[in-house]
């Protein structure tokens, strides 16, 4: 009998180098969520207009704190 555990992969938050505009944040947070990058692209859009530019503060934020992928 053997003893197989298993154990699934662990999810990592990373800034995409492959899929990216800017700086991947938008890449790699849809492929974290499972998610089409574009749709989160265009959702990052409107959230900017919509919060009268709030959301520009936030990805600065998510573009410094997020790790890049490979490191």
């Amino acid at each position: 009998m053997t003893n197989s555990v298993y154990t699934p992969e662990t999810k990592k938050l990373r800034r995409s180098t492959g899929d990216k505009m800017l700086t991947g944040v938008c890449g790699g947070w849809a492929t974290y969520l499972g998610i089409d990058a574009s749709i989160l692209r265009i959702g990052m859009v409107a959230a900017v207009f919509l919060s009268v530019g709030i959301a520009i503060p936030v990805y600065v934020a998510a573009a410094i704190l997020t790790p890049e992928e490979g490191s």
